[in-house]
């Protein structure tokens, strides 16, 4: 079962800037069999993050830091599997904006294995709504698009929609990015086309890479895409990794993408 802990610094109040104008970064950390996963690619994206939203990065906001912080919340707990959802922000004041301290929350979901392959979901285009494809695009931060997209999704009965650029090109999903494999191919939309920048997905495309499972494309990919491809996988930093099942009357099957995460996972052990 999932249980959401949530952590509070000691001044979190709701009257701050991500509260009153959704100021704010987000960052999952993965902790996996007892251990921290991935640290350092979540901890340098934070920071990217951070930068990009012209925040005012404490000195003490160091990898160590963020470490022992999540030691503390989730390994001294024993809490053994969990994703750990980081929310920066910056609290209110009168000094000028970029001048303004920031503060965090943490959130803590525990679950099954971070890396597991979850059940089949069915996705679908939305044409309503685009996203855009500038460098605020590509991290997690306030984006009233995704939440018009997963209401959309619920009242649809669909799990997640595909997210288009203004180009009508493919650019995410509102969980996450998407993977098409085709062959010996795996496709995946170029962060200039409105992805999102993932540490999970990141770390899964160098193992593929590496370990010669496939070819790795970051492409410009129309929405017909999605029809050719053979299968397409869900990778989610806040959710997980999902094979897709079905997208309107095509169905998708996913035992190769659920063989190369079986490999992923044992590369952790």
């Amino acid at each position: 079962m999932i249980q959401n802990t949530p952590l509070l610094p000691v001044n979190d109040s709701p009257v701050n800037r991500a509260f009153l104008h959704g100021d704010a970064v987000k960052v999952t950390f993965f902790v996996r069999n007892g251990q921290l996963i991935m640290a350092e690619e979540c901890y340098f994206f934070l920071m990217a993050s951070m930068r990009k939203m012209r925040m005012n990065i404490p000195l003490g906001y160091t990898l160590d830091f963020f470490q022992n912080i999540l030691t503390e919340n989730t390994l001294q707990r024993r809490i053994h599997d969990a994703s750990v959802h980081m929310m920066v922000y910056r609290q209110s004041g009168t000094e000028k904006i970029d001048k303004v301290p920031v503060a965090f929350h943490i959130n803590v979901e525990t679950c099954g294995d971070v890396l597991q392959l979850h059940g089949g979901i069915e996705l679908d285009l939305i044409k309503e709504i685009s996203v855009n494809t500038h460098l605020l695009s590509n991290i997690r931060v306030h984006c009233p698009e995704n939440i018009y997209a997963e209401i959309y999704a619920r009242d649809n009965d669909l799990d997640d929609v595909i997210l288009l650029n203004p180009n009508k090109r493919i650019a995410r999903t509102v969980a996450g990015n998407l993977l098409f494999l085709e062959g010996k191919i795996i496709k995946i939309p170029k962060q200039s086309e409105g992805a999102y920048i993932s540490p999970l997905m990141e770390n899964l495309v160098t193992f593929i890479h590496k370990n010669g499972l496939a070819e790795i494309r970051e492409e410009e990919l129309i929405a017909f895409e999605s029809q050719k491809s053979e299968e397409i996988l869900l990778v989610s930093d806040s959710k997980g990794l999902y094979p897709v099942q079905k997208i309107r009357n095509k169905t998708f099957a996913n035992a190769r993408f659920a063989q190369i995460i079986e490999q992923w996972q044992s590369s952790f052990q």
